[in-house]
């Protein structure tokens, strides 16, 4: 592949948001040392990439300019760098990229290795290449901080999920439905029946006053808040939480943090916890198994050719995405 161009979207410096985006043609990647060329098909956005975007990880991230954007990826191995042993040219895989060099709206794509997991021929390009940051959030903060087993086994817990139509939201809802739990689920009255669909056992709008504050339509207290959305203050959730509840906010924010700190400083039973999923192969494998197998699914909000990536990424700032939206070159 060396001395070949492909078609690719980057930005050249913080802001500008879709405006920002530019279309160009650079040099197909090389793989280095146990990293994978992948030809990509189809490459999912999350919020994490526009507010990279924007400069909340400013100076970390991105690590230069300009930046070629997207980091959940879906496709097929061109070739290996030395060392590596797990995949070979033809196969098909899904990975996550790395935050610093991103790489996911272009035609290739260089991925870890250890950041890669087999695409068995159930699991589409699209289906795939939604689960890497949504997915494995949603299953680590409820297998390993809320401690759910997905096989049923444990006592009956009650769940909230807040924005349970969006990206992590859906996949946190069909995940808990896996385990022993009474979901309630709160998103826009567009999505009631989606998110029922989904499997929960509850669903509240969150414009309506019920919704508005939290309150199980049948009464229970939860244990675990799965915290998808923003703006909630603790004193919504305090009087619907269990007296040893936990609200795990995947979307943490300046008031978040104040009220962790008070939680821990007050020796709190009631917790609000600041939750991160730390991304690996052996959960996006377990995650790529569930979609195997008819358990877990992929909503597709909206599918966009790499041509129109701008309009996916205002899709994706505008925030109202019901599942994934999906880039294919």
């Amino acid at each position: 592949m060396a001395g070949k161009l492909m078609k690719a979207v980057q930005y050249f410096g913080y802001g500008g948001g879709a405006a920002g985006l530019k279309h160009v043609e650079v040099p197909v990647p090389t793989p280095g040392k146990d990293e994978l060329l992948l030809k990509l098909e189809a490459t999912s956005l999350n919020a994490v990439d526009w507010k990279i975007q924007k400069g909340i990880m400013r100076p970390f991230l991105p690590r230069k300019f300009p930046y070629i954007p997207g980091l959940d990826v879906a496709g097929e191995v061109v070739e290996g760098g030395a060392g590596v042993k797990s995949f070979k040219a033809g196969d098909k895989v899904v990975a996550t990229l790395s935050f610093s060099y991103g790489g996911g709206l272009a035609e290739f794509a260089v991925a870890k290795e250890r950041l890669t997991v087999s695409r068995p021929p159930e699991v589409s390009a699209a289906d795939g290449a939604g689960l890497p940051i949504a997915g494995i959030t949603a299953l680590q903060v409820l297998t390993q901080y809320a401690g759910i087993k997905l096989d049923r086994s444990g006592q009956q817990v009650n769940i909230l999920v807040t924005a349970a139509s969006s990206g992590v939201g859906h996949y946190a809802v069909q995940l808990a439905k896996l385990g022993n739990t009474h979901v309630t689920a709160t998103c826009g009255a567009r999505n009631l029946d989606f998110v029922k669909h989904l499997g929960a056992d509850e669903v509240l709008d969150y414009k309506t006053p019920d919704g508005a504050a939290l309150k199980s339509p049948s009464g229970r207290k939860y244990d675990f808040v799965i915290h998808c959305a923003t703006g909630i203050p603790w004193s919504t959730f305090d009087p619907n939480l269990s007296p040893n509840g936990k609200v795990f906010d995947l979307t943490p924010s300046s008031s978040g943090l104040l009220t962790f700190a008070l939680k821990k400083v007050t020796f709190s039973k009631k917790q609000f916890l600041l939750a991160f999923a730390k991304l690996n192969a052996e959960s996006l494998d377990d995650l790529v198994k569930l979609v195997k197998e008819g358990k877990l699914k992929t909503a597709i909000d909206s599918r966009h050719s790499l041509s129109k990536a701008e309009d996916a990424w205002a899709k994706c700032i505008d925030c109202h995405a019901t599942g994934k939206i999906i880039v294919e070159p």
